[in-house]
């Protein structure tokens, strides 16, 4: 008889103690984390290069509030864009040694400028240092018909950078 009620009573503090530890959650991040790589294809394990980043959403705004042009962006939202290079590269015309970087970008109207950044672990642009900049160049900027809701980006197939937001498209020419 002992043993059936501590058998008994040990069975519901486990159950009541797992519902009174269990996590609540605050929600979802309201700008979540991505990666895109290139090579893009999951099959393909020898990248090139590897981009974490977060995506900011529009929800109304336009991309002049959020990225406003001549103003240095951290090129997605909370942390800044990281950007591995597994390989030295040819980006935008200039030679970058394989690294980690912090990206940020500049947006102007036909162009922008991409920044490659050795200061890491940076939130937004608060902190960002052009003594840092490892390279600086010019991307051409055009538009697309499909909008895009959060700021996403990929890579073409010969591996240039592709950064999508609203309907502006920004093409950064990567040689491996």
């Amino acid at each position: 008889m002992k043993n059936v009620f501590l058998f008994t009573f040990l069975t519901l503090a486990l159950v009541f103690t797992s519902e009174l530890t269990a996590q609540n959650f605050s929600g979802l991040d309201k700008s979540p984390a991505d990666i895109a790589t290139y090579p893009t294809s999951y099959r393909e394990s020898d990248k090139a290069i590897k981009v974490i980043y977060s995506r900011p959403q529009l929800k109304g705004r336009s991309i002049s509030e959020l990225a406003p042009a001549g103003k240095v962006w951290r090129t997605g939202a909370n942390e800044c864009t990281e950007v591995i290079l597994y390989k030295d590269a040819n980006i935008g015309g200039k030679t970058v040694k394989a690294g980690t970087y912090s990206l940020f970008t500049i947006p102007g109207d036909d162009e922008w400028t991409v920044i490659l950044n050795s200061n890491l672990n940076q939130w937004g642009a608060y902190s960002y240092d052009s003594a840092a900049d490892v390279a600086r160049v010019t991307a051409k900027a055009g538009t697309d018909d499909e909008e895009l809701e959060a700021f996403s980006i990929t890579f073409e197939d010969e591996g240039d950078m592709v950064l999508g937001w609203g309907t502006t498209r920004v093409f950064l020419p990567i040689s491996y």
